[in-house]
C-alpha cells in the first residue's frame, strides 16, 4: 500500500524500538519508554510551501504527541501536519 498525503500533511517513518534491559536484568516494556521524536520523511503532501521546506528522505523532529500513528505492512508510520514539525535534523 502506498500513502499519498494531501495538503500540508506528510508521512514519517517511526524508528523501530528495540527491547531494553537494565543492568539488573529488568526488561522495560514499550509502554514505559518515551517514543522517538525524530523520523524520516517518506512522502510530502501537495502544499507548495511545505514541498519547498521538506523533501522525501529528510529527517524531522516532531512534537511528542503529534500526528496520527498507523501501521502499514508491519511498519509504524506517522501522518503529521506542517504545524507538527518542529525542526529539520541535519
Amino acid at each position: 500500500m502506498k500513502l499519498k498525503p494531501i495538503e500540508d500533511h506528510l508521512v514519517v517513518k517511526v524508528p523501530s524500538e528495540t527491547e531494553e534491559k537494565t543492568i539488573g536484568g529488568i526488561i522495560i516494556p514499550d509502554t514505559a519508554k518515551e517514543k522517538p521524536q525524530i523520523g524520516e520523511v517518506l512522502a510530502v503532501g501537495t502544499d507548495e510551501d511545505l514541498q519547498k521546506i521538506v523533501k522525501v528522505g529528510d529527517k524531522v523532529l516532531y512534537g511528542k504527541y503529534a500526528g496520527t500513528e498507523i501501521e502499514v505492512e508491519g511498519e509504524k508510520l506517522l501522518i503529521l501536519s506542517q504545524d507538527d514539525i518542529l525542526a529539520l535534523v541535519e
